[in-house]
Formats: structure tokens, sequence, C-alpha cells
């Protein structure tokens, strides 16, 4: 550990992704709270040793808890993060991607918090770049109320350091897949997967299969999250959004046609295919450009081979018990 322990909270701690980033803080000796109103959360997520409070991040009890606490760090995973529900509801996505991070920045402003960390999503912020793999510098030209949502959470951060000093990075995600993933989340398609292949049954994608997305195994995600909560960063009087805004993700598309041949090879068997209409307003491509990170300090460490083995194991486990095991 390079610096003493920290008081954390982790929004969306009981998830996918929020309870890996809480067990590596734990990991280093950070106190850790985890803010969580499991609307898709689960208890099983959360990590020994963590402080837990059941609520909704728009709710008066986050900023009390600011106040109780006097929070060093945020890691921001608390989200609505389904494109087509930010399209047929576009203010319930706003009221929780940009009132529910208000919340959080007006507690982080009031009690001095020194740094936060949030999750912006490389998927959407750049809508359908043409360049790719898509570096940060890229135009932001989101398609979808929630790819708007999360563009916005940077201006607002942005607007807490400029007049506010407080420091933040952004951590752009592409498509993370892993232990303990909902199938209705993040690369949903890769549980969704190793649940049919389990079963004996057939995989169904949809389009001709070809379309390209940038996997990355959550491990090297809540490896990305440590980074951030300890870099040294740029201090310069004018910073721009892409500054302090990092991709995450390989710098590989991978075909939803080559992650079904992955995932056989995994299982050990092939499946019946078949393939439906392609779904509206899916995006063909999306591959992250991850050389600025890489150049600062952080490099995936997982292939894509060994992240969907460990996953298609984790998941065996998951269905062969009642409980569900750490991972």
């Amino acid at each position: 550990m390079t610096t003493p322990p920290r008081r954390v909270l982790v929004t969306g701690g009981a998830g996918f992704i929020g309870s890996h980033v809480t067990e590596g803080l734990l990991a280093r000796g950070d106190e850790v709270w985890v803010v969580d109103d499991l609307s898709s959360g689960k208890r099983a997520n959360l990590r020994p040793g963590a402080h837990f409070l059941e609520a909704d991040i728009r709710a008066p009890e986050v900023r009390d808890l600011f106040r109780e606490v006097q929070f060093d760090l945020v890691s921001h995973h608390a989200a609505q993060i389904d494109v087509r529900v930010s399209v047929s509801d576009p203010r319930r996505d706003a009221g929780i991607n940009v009132d529910g991070l208000l919340n959080l920045l007006e507690g982080a402003r009031e009690v001095g918090t020194k740094r936060f960390l949030y999750v912006s999503s490389g998927g959407v912020v750049y809508g359908e770049p043409e360049q790719r793999p898509t570096p940060e510098s890229a135009p932001k030209l989101p398609l979808s109320p929630y790819g708007v949502s999360k563009l916005a959470g940077e201006q607002y951060l942005h607007y807490y350091r400029e007049i506010h000093g407080l420091e933040y990075v952004a951590l752009r995600y592409s498509n993370v897949y892993g232990p303990r993933q909902d199938p209705h989340g993040e690369a949903g398609v890769v549980a969704i997967f190793c649940k049919r292949l389990l079963r004996g049954e057939g995989l169904t994608v949809f389009g001709d299969g070809e379309q390209t997305r940038d996997y990355v195994f959550v491990k090297d995600v809540a490896a990305a999250n440590l980074w951030a909560s300890e870099a040294e960063l740029p201090r310069d009087a004018a910073l721009g959004l892409d500054d302090v805004g990092f991709n995450v993700g390989t710098g590989e598309g991978t075909s939803v046609n080559r992650l079904a041949e992955i995932l056989e090879g995994v299982a050990g068997r092939p499946s019946d295919r078949t393939y439906a209409e392609a779904r509206a307003g899916e995006l063909r491509h999306s591959t992250l450009d991850i050389s600025k990170f890489e150049r600062a300090g952080w490099t995936p460490e997982h292939t894509l081979e060994d992240g969907l083995r460990q996953t298609y194991e984790y998941i065996a486990a998951q269905q062969s018990d009642d409980t569900e095991p750490a991972a």
C-alpha cells in the first residue's frame, strides 16, 4: 500500500462491477462504505468488511452519510445503464444519472472529499465514431439519452473541479464482463451465452453476428479503478474532459460470432446457433483506444479467453450450488 487507508464510498457496490471494485479497495486496506438500493445489485455481492447502506443515491440519507464519515474518495458506479430504458423513459434515466450524481457531488463538496471516480461509458459517449479504436479525443456525439446523461456527468464534474477544487477521473468503460455479471447489464451476452451452453441450449445471435465490441474483464476494470484512485493527476490551469478521461477496454474488437466460438471451446462442445433480426438502434462497432491509459500505467492483464473461462467456470459453479461462491 502506497498511501494510508482512506474512507471510501462505493455507490452501486452490491452490483457486478462495484463489488469487484469494493473488493480491491478492501484488499488495499481502505475502509469502505457501500450505498446501493438493491434494484439491480444483490446482497450476495456485498463484500465482507464493507459497511452497507441500502439507499437510493438521491436520498437525503446519503448526504447524512457524507457528513458522518467525511469520505476521502468516492467511486461512483450506481446508475441507470440500460440504453433501451433511457430511450423509453429519458426522465428516469436523467433522474438517476444526473440528479443522483449531483446529490453525491454536493455531499463531496460539503465535506471536502479529495477525489471522485466517475464511471462514464466509452460505448455510448462517442456515438457511432468514425475512428476505431476510438481515442478519448474523439467527438462526443451520444445517440441515446443514456449517453447524454453520462456525458453530462463528466461536464458537471469539470465544473466541480474548476469551481470547487474536486479532483476527479472519468473512466469510460467498454463492455465489461466477468463473475457476478447480470445477463441484463453491460456485456450481458457473455452471461447469457454461458448459461445457455451450460443448459445444453442453442445460442441466439441478433443480426449477422459480425458486430463488434471491446470486451474487458471485470478484474482488469477493478485494477483500473485502483490506479485512478491513487494516480497523480495533471494540475494544469485549463484541463478539458479528455485530460482526466480514460478509456477502459482492451483496444480489440470481438464479434459476437467469435465470442460464441470461444465460449463453445470453453464449454467443450459446439452449439446450435440461430440468427434473429438485428436490434434496432444497436451500434455496429465499438472498440476503444487504450494507449493513453497504457502510457499512464494501466493495462489489462487478462486475455479474452482467460476471462471468458473464469466467467464460465463461475457461472457453472453457481448453477451447481445454491450458494454464490466468491470470485
